[in-house]
């Protein structure tokens, strides 16, 4: 897969379909994970088995389309924990950077917005199952019963 060559392709409006976010997002954050994967290779080092822009790609396919780790380990040939580390260090990068670090709590509750809530009724529904009685058992059971209390 070589994702830099088919995401070189892409429109400017195909970036919001694909992975949940616009070109301009998409270019700053890859912008702060490649300077951020520098940092520590500075010296060299063993590549990564996955690109800074491929583990920015799985992470927005992760969130965006709910594709199990998994089925992206299949697809590019890596193990399920190697996909869970890529997701974990795109999350945590950019907001170790700051430039995408959620307002704190304190803000929000100051901010005149509304805060909605929604309410979701999860009420167990009853089912229809056989009624348990002796007549209901498998014959198999009935005639190991039979046997037993016949001695």
């Amino acid at each position: 897969m070589d994702n830099k060559a088919r995401i070189g392709k892409l429109k400017e409006t195909s970036y919001l379909e694909l992975f949940g976010v616009r070109k301009p997002t998409f270019d700053k954050m890859l912008t702060i994970l490649t300077s951020a994967y520098k940092e520590p290779h500075i010296q060299g080092g063993r590549p990564s088995r996955l690109s800074v822009l491929d583990k920015l790609v799985i992470t927005l396919g992760y969130y965006h389309d709910y594709r199990t780790m998994q089925n992206i380990a299949f697809d590019y040939d890596v193990s399920k924990s190697r996909v869970s580390d890529a997701v974990k260090w795109v999350e945590n990068t950019p907001i170790r950077d700051g430039s995408f670090a959620l307002p704190s709590k304190r803000e929000l509750v100051k901010s005149d917005t509304e805060i909605v809530f929604t309410i979701v009724d999860a009420m167990e529904c009853e089912t229809e199952r056989p009624q348990k009685n002796r007549e209901n058992r498998i014959p198999a059971n009935r005639n190991v019963t039979q046997s037993k209390t016949k001695s």
